[in-house]
C-alpha cells in the first residue's frame, strides 16, 4: 500500500474544538482503528496502547465535548513522552487528510474505569469527530508561530524546517530548537522559565515528538530516507537552556 504524502496537510491543519457530537459511522471508526495499528514509534521497546474511547470515559474538565477520543497509555521510561508525540501526530495528520477534526487534550483526565483497565501510565487524549467549524486553514499566515530564525540556526533548509515551525504545541509554546544542516539535524527542547514550566513541563517532550514527526514527513516528501538516532556530540553541545532529544539523518 502506498503511503499518503502528508506534507501538504501540515500547511493547512488546525486544531478543531467544536464538533458534531453524532458518532462517526462504523466503517470510518474501523478504518481509524486499523490505522492505529500502523503507527510507527521512535522507540520500538516502549509499550504503548492507543484506544478509541467515547465521551463517558473522559472527565470533562475545562473542555468542549467531542464524540470520540484516542486515549494514549504508555510504559513510563526514557523517551516515552517524545514517542507519544511522534506517534499521535501521525493520527492528527491522518484525521486532517481524511476530513475529520481532532485536537490534543492535555487537561481532561481518564475515568477510573479507563485507568484500571491497563497497567500502563495514562498520557493524553486526542479528541476527534466530525467538525462543526471549518476544518482547514486557508493560508499559512493564519498560523500564530515563531519565525524560523527563532527556532533554528540552520540556513537554506526552509522547506524542511517550515513544517516543524507549524507543528502544534501546548499553549502554542513551540519549545524546540534545531541545529545542524540538511543532512543531519539535531533536535532540542527549550527549557521554559519556572512559572511556565509548572504548566507545560510534561508537554515539552510530547511537543518535540510532534515536531520530529513533521520533520520526518518533510524529509520524506523530498525523497530522503530518514533515520532517527541519538548523537553523543549533540548532547555535549547543548544550546543554552535546552535539552537534547534526538537527531535525524537524512539521505
Amino acid at each position: 500500500m502506498v503511503e499518503t504524502d502528508l506534507y501538504p496537510i501540515i500547511f493547512k491543519r488546525k486544531s478543531i474544538r467544536n464538533y458534531d457530537l453524532t458518532s462517526l459511522d462504523e466503517n470510518t471508526l474501523k478504518e481509524i482503528s486499523n490505522h492505529l495499528q500502523t503507527l510507527k514509534p521512535i522507540y520500538e521497546d516502549i509499550k504503548i496502547e492507543l484506544r478509541i474511547v467515547s465521551l463517558y470515559m473522559v472527565k470533562r474538565r475545562i473542555m468542549k465535548k467531542a464524540p470520540h477520543y484516542i486515549a494514549v497509555l504508555s510504559e513510563s521510561k526514557d523517551g516515552y513522552l517524545t514517542n507519544v508525540g511522534f506517534m499521535l501526530q501521525q493520527m492528527d495528520l491522518f484525521f486532517s487528510e481524511r476530513g475529520i477534526g481532532c485536537c490534543w487534550q492535555g487537561i481532561p483526565q481518564p475515568t477510573k474505569e479507563l485507568l484500571n483497565s491497563s497497567n500502563l501510565e495514562f498520557v493524553i487524549f486526542l479528541a476527534f469527530g466530525k467538525p462543526s467549524e471549518k476544518l482547514h486553514r486557508t493560508d499559512v499566515s493564519q498560523f500564530k508561530r515563531k519565525s524560523l530564525k527563532e527556532i533554528t540556526d540552520i540556513k537554506d533548509a526552509d522547506d524542511l524546517l517550515e513544517p516543524a515551525r507549524l507543528a502544534p504545541s501546548a499553549t502554542n509554546s513551540q519549545p524546540w530548537f534545531f541545529t545542524g544542516d540538511d543532512k543531519i539535524l539535531h533536535v532540542y527542547g527549550v527549557k521554559p522559565g519556572f512559572i511556565k514550566s509548572l504548566m507545560i513541563k510534561k508537554y515539552i517532550p510530547i511537543d518535540v515528538g510532534i515536531a520530529i514527526y513533521h520533520l520526518k514527513v518533510a524529509a520524506e516528501h523530498f525523497g530522503k530516507k530518514v533515520t532517527i538516532f541519538f548523537d553523543e556530540p549533540a548532547v555535549k553541545n547543548l544550546p543554552k537552556k535546552s535539552e537534547y532529544f534526538g537527531s535525524l539523518k537524512m539521505e
